[in-house]
């Protein structure tokens, strides 16, 4: 037997704010690891963290990803044990997705299909509950007895064998703090959001989300120098 694990999540912004004053249910987003320490999780969500529209296929980032721009993100965590042949098929699955990220989008319509009870399938779309019962359902894994585009995030929680190991803070879940070493509430108190905003204008885009424990202002003042540096050049050479 195999080990798998069923993330449910919400980070607590206004988008999942107001999908949560309608669906009532306490995590609005769902992940799939296929291991405990949470290094290997996957679902369909945004790309960039300050875009909630450009959404996707995504291998989730603890480090530079959404998650950590909202370190207070609540989540309950549920182990599923699955046979030796559905995990090297789920294997199979997410490497197809892996291979091919580009060609997959959210499926953002297929959303309002699920209060309506109608199941909207776009070719190569998906989202995030959507992606975790159906990958789980082409490996062999059969949890709902309804299509996977209405499977919503809450139907994980009534799964019988589905096993809660944690419930609280994600960045609190001692498996995941056993590898990863990282305080995300260290980049909140310098403007940090402000900053990715100024590079995220710009047209290189050098820096992406949280550069690991590089400190934003130590990136911001190294190119304040640099700047400087150079007008000192071009004064030097009228001389």
């Amino acid at each position: 037997m195999r080990t798998i694990y069923i993330i449910l999540t919400n980070t607590g912004t206004m988008l999942t704010r107001a999908i949560k004053s309608v669906t009532n249910a306490p995590y609005n987003h769902a992940s799939i690891s296929i291991d405990e320490g949470l290094k290997k999780v996957f679902s369909f969500g945004r790309k960039q963290p300050d875009n909630p529209f450009n959404g996707g296929f995504v291998q989730e980032d603890f480090i530079k990803g959404t998650f950590s721009w909202y370190p207070e993100t609540t989540c309950a965590i549920y182990k599923l044990n699955i046979g030796e042949s559905e995990f090297k098929k789920l294997l199979r699955y997410i490497s197809v997705f892996e291979k091919n990220s580009s060609k997959y989008f959210y499926n953002f319509i297929g959303l309002f299909g699920v209060p309506l009870n109608k199941a909207i399938d776009i070719p190569a779309s998906y989202f995030c509950s959507q992606f975790v019962a159906e990958i789980l359902r082409r490996s062999g894994v059969q949890l709902f007895q309804k299509k996977s585009s209405l499977v919503t995030p809450d139907d994980f929680r009534n799964v019988d064998n589905l096993e809660l190991i944690f419930e609280g803070r994600i960045y609190d879940y001692p498996a995941l703090k056993g590898w990863l070493n990282y305080n995300p509430k260290r980049y909140q108190n310098f403007p940090f959001r402000k900053y990715v905003k100024q590079q995220f204008a710009s047209e290189r885009r050098k820096y992406y989300f949280r550069d690991g424990f590089i400190k934003p202002k130590k990136i911001l003042m190294e190119q304040q120098m640099r700047k400087m540096k150079n007008i000192t050049e071009m004064f030097d050479d009228f001389k």
